[in-house]
């Protein structure tokens, strides 16, 4: 019998703690969502060794935090897109920490499939007459203490003009 009110009394204990830690987890979760988004803009391109068909760069990017609390992360994943078609993609395990309004420097290494090399080369043409492409970087930034910060970049590539023009 004594077995049995020690379960209860443990489950009613448990339900009152659940109870009474709840709105401190909603507001500590609702203090999170109030955060402005990172802005990342395309710093350089470097070209990389590739294999087989696949060719290979280092892209540099600049993360600049405008927050008043520091952003911390491990790992970087990252997909670049050019003139709306999916182009590039790739990670790193870099770690490190943008600081609160402050700003970082991160290189992550890209790779072109053959064939999304040769899909972007026939989609061109028209670009080319623009005289721009239009391009969207699209990553996050993993781990950290509070989880995966996601960001997005987009901008317009300015192609140089040909001579015959």
């Amino acid at each position: 019998m004594a077995a049995i009110k020690t379960s209860s009394a443990r489950r009613s204990f448990l339900r009152g703690l659940t109870l009474g830690l709840l709105p401190l987890a909603l507001v500590g979760c609702a203090s999170l969502g109030q955060r402005d988004a990172l802005k990342v803009t395309v710093a350089g391109l470097e070209p990389l060794q590739g294999e087989g068909l696949e060719l290979r760069f280092l892209v540099k990017l600049r993360v600049q935090n405008p927050n008043d609390a520091a952003v911390e992360f491990d790992g970087v994943a990252l997909e670049l897109e050019l003139n709306g078609k999916s182009l590039a993609s790739g990670v790193s395990d870099q770690k490190g920490v943008v600081p609160r309004f402050g700003e970082t420097l991160l290189e992550v290494p890209l790779t072109v499939s053959a064939f999304a090399a040769v899909r972007q080369a026939m989609g061109m043409s028209d670009a080319a007459e623009r005289g721009e492409m239009p391009y969207t970087v699209n990553g996050k930034l993993a781990g950290g203490l509070f989880g995966s910060v996601r960001f997005s970049s987009s901008g317009k590539l300015t192609l140089p003009r040909t001579a015959a023009r």
